[in-house]
């Protein structure tokens, strides 16, 4: 259904003196649209935007809707509370889980990164704070390293960064963490009483029933085939990423044979020279200086091997 409206545009000077309610209320219009509907206007440009006759931000061209399940509204209201808090913490466990960090890291090395983050926001005025410009520099630090971020997530960076634009052309004074601070709370309590916690409910004791309902059958199949393969039952056990274990503890063993031995060397060298035993060239052991000789080449040896692998 299409419906003609029209209006003020926002940057009209006539409802310049609306400016700062007008800006709360939008502010307010997409809280309620991102966390408690899941549905939002995805490109919220002033071309975008009216205001009414009567006072009343009217949205136009719905060519670009973002949709928002209940778990991501959870894991969005998390993330906007730890960015509030400034907690770098909880900011990189909720970037982890939204999607938009992953893969292996380095939990302190992100942690920073985060910290220096929120820093840099805690020394601008907070007229100047951006949540969406926040979103981003939070995914840029992640390089794009095994992630995948939801379409949909990328529709919200793009609506809030063209929402905040909205913002400061209406209330160039606007404060978005005081406002986000006060709805913060809310908008976590919202999402989290919108589980459905009846339907998991549900669905665990239905998977539990089919799951007892299968086991003997289970337990029936198994004991054959265990039968069938071998004289009783018995487990077999496979352990993955094991691959090159073999090689590497051989490497180390060896190594560690090679050092006794160097060692044991040292020690046969300077008995000899102590007690001048066998025969002397220069007044020095003849035995003493071969054992000492072998035991300098097998200790480059193993500088050498250690060198090479990068690790003692």
């Amino acid at each position: 259904m299409q419906e003609r409206s029209g209006g003020r545009r926002i940057d009209d000077p006539a409802i310049r003196s609306d400016g700062p309610q007008l800006a709360q209320n939008f502010v307010d219009a997409y809280l309620h649209q991102i966390f408690v509907l899941g549905i939002f206007h995805g490109d919220p440009h002033p071309g975008n935007l009216f205001i009414t006759a009567d006072g009343r931000i009217c949205f136009h061209d719905f060519g670009l809707v973002g949709f928002l399940d209940r778990a991501t509204r959870r894991k969005l209201a998390a993330f906007t509370s730890a960015f509030i808090r400034q907690d770098a913490d909880w900011l990189l466990d909720s970037a982890i889980d939204l999607g938009i960090l992953g893969g292996e890291m380095d939990r302190a090395e992100f942690r920073r990164g985060l910290a220096e983050i929120i820093a840099d926001f805690a020394a601008v005025p907070l007229k100047e704070w951006s949540l969406a410009d926040a979103f981003l520099r939070v995914a840029r630090l992640g390089r794009a390293q095994n992630v995948f971020v939801p379409y949909d997530l990328l529709v919200l960076m793009r609506a809030m960064a063209n929402a905040e634009h909205v913002v400061r052309v209406l209330d160039p004074d606007f404060q978005l963490l005081p406002s986000l601070q006060t709805k913060g709370p809310e908008m976590l309590k919202v999402a989290m009483e919108q589980a459905d916690w009846r339907g998991g409910l549900e669905r665990l004791r239905l998977d539990t029933l089919t799951a007892a309902q299968d086991m003997p059958v289970v337990l029936a199949s198994w004991i054959r085939r265990m039968s069938r393969e071998g004289e009783g039952l018995g487990l077999s056990l496979r352990l993955h990423g094991l691959e090159g274990l073999e090689s590497r503890f051989e490497r180390s063993s060896n190594r560690v044979a090679l050092a006794l031995v160097t060692l044991g060397l040292y020690i046969a060298g300077s008995l000899l020279m102590q007690h001048s035993v066998g025969p002397r060239v220069y007044d020095v052991p003849i035995l003493a200086a071969f054992a000492y000789a072998l035991a300098l080449w097998f200790t480059f040896r193993l500088a050498r091997g250690i060198t090479r692998s990068g690790r003692l």
